[in-house]
């Protein structure tokens, strides 16, 4: 959520942000916002003359009941009883004005940074540099589930029957790569000075309406039937909504935090549940970064974050590119975002395993996450968040860029510790 200030003073940059959206149809929304916030500022300066209004005369009635003038205090009294009936009509009609205005706030995108390229969509974002070759071998990679098949470590059938599309048991020793990989990222993140989290998988929805949009929220959430508590998407969630009404230290600046989580996703829209293999799912796993921040450190942190994501991919010989997002593809909160794509040298070509965003203030506004500056005065935080590493999705990057010709997979030795010293899988099956 954008300061209303910045609708109020500079109400082009805002219509402008929209069009580079391609949300040309919030711009009469603008029109709404203004009437309303016109509206709820008229009614507060309206309560606020009613209660000095109301304190002198409750002052004045004192006075003259300790002079015996009973008459005029009672008089006083009715008029102070008119101006609290008037009050309560008053404050009640800001709240329901206010809610809406709030409500239209939160459908207005965030400011989107200068550089950011212009395009509607995924397909026009912009690769702007790559890590590691990628190369193709000389022999065929198959499909990544007929890889973990091979170990006897997939198993989707069962699945689907207890649980439907979308679902898998990872068995064996793909079972086990899993969890290492995540506790390798668990290491990797803590080594990197970030704070070990384990957050609650279920949140309010006021928690959630606070960390995205309503359209990622519709689109993405489960919701508990009968509670007000909904499954995270991905931990972001409930470790910033951590702060939430929170005053913070300026000398506790930045908080840097990685946390482990199941990951629930509806998957919603166009690119659906994948039928085969363990690349679209409703259910995974996920190690997390996120920052909170001063403003003025917040693009450092982002550098620092997508950094750390190649850094790890690399360690575990996969080759990787950032991808500078388009206006188009940023959800409405984000200021810019980047994916980390993995080499996919059976497909030849790259695919998202890592999301690193900068959201300025725009999440701290909606969940009130403050901090005191050295003047005493009250500033909102920067948020920013990364993939650290989504099993069983990268799996597949892992798979493919570390197969053998006769089916095997190389460990890359970061990797050995946490696989009880192997350094090659070999499948039970070909």
């Amino acid at each position: 959520m954008i300061d209303i200030n910045l609708i109020r003073t500079n109400r082009k940059l805002v219509e402008d942000n929209l069009k580079k959206k391609f949300q040309e149809n919030k711009i009469p929304t603008i029109d709404e916002i203004l009437s309303l916030d016109k509206s709820v500022r008229e009614l507060k300066i309206e309560g606020d003359n009613l209660r000095q209004e109301r304190n002198k005369k409750s002052d004045t009635i004192g006075t003259l009941f300790k002079d015996k003038k009973i008459a005029e205090a009672n008089s006083l009294k009715s008029e102070v009883k008119e101006i609290n009936e008037r009050l309560i009509a008053i404050e009640s009609k800001e709240e329901k004005l206010a809610s809406k205005l709030k409500e239209l706030m939160m459908t207005i995108p965030n400011i989107i940074a200068p550089d950011v390229p212009i395009g509607k969509d995924d397909s026009e974002n912009v690769e702007e540099k790559r890590f590691g070759e990628p190369i193709v071998p000389n022999y065929e990679i198959p499909y990544h589930s007929d890889i973990m098949s091979s170990f006897n470590g997939l198993d989707k059938e069962s699945a689907g029957r207890v649980s439907g599309n979308g679902f898998y048991y990872l068995m064996g020793d793909i079972a086990r790569l899993h969890s290492a990989v995540l506790a390798y990222a668990r290491d990797f993140m803590i080594d990197k000075g970030f704070t070990y989290c384990i957050p609650p998988y279920m949140i309010h929805g006021d928690a959630v309406d606070g960390v995205m949009s309503f359209q990622e929220k519709e689109n993405m959430m489960y919701k508990i039937e009968g509670e007000d508590l909904y499954l995270i998407g991905t931990s972001e969630h409930s470790m910033i909504a951590k702060f939430k009404d929170q005053i913070l230290k300026e000398s506790d600046l930045p908080i840097t935090m990685t946390s482990y989580s199941p990951c629930f996703r509806k998957e919603v829209g166009a690119h659906g549940i994948e039928e085969r293999g363990v690349y679209r799912i409703h259910q995974f796993e996920k190690q997390e970064m996120v920052v909170l921040c001063k403003k003025e450190e917040s693009d450092l942190w982002y550098d620092k974050m997508w950094n750390y994501s190649v850094e790890l991919f690399r360690t575990l010989n996969i080759p990787v590119r950032k991808l500078v997002c388009c206006s188009g593809d940023l959800a409405d909160l984000k200021y810019r975002s980047c994916d980390i794509e993995a080499w996919s040298p059976r497909q030849k070509k790259y695919f998202e395993v890592c999301s690193c965003s900068n959201l300025t203030d725009a999440q701290a506004r909606r969940l009130a996450i403050r901090y005191k500056n050295e003047k005493g005065e009250k500033e909102f935080v920067h948020t920013l968040n990364n993939t650290v590493i989504a099993p069983p999705r990268m799996l597949i990057a892992f798979l493919e860029n570390n197969y053998n010709e006769d089916g095997s997979v190389n460990i890359p030795e970061v990797l050995q510790p946490y696989m009880g010293g192997k350094d090659k899988l070999i499948p039970d099956r070909k």
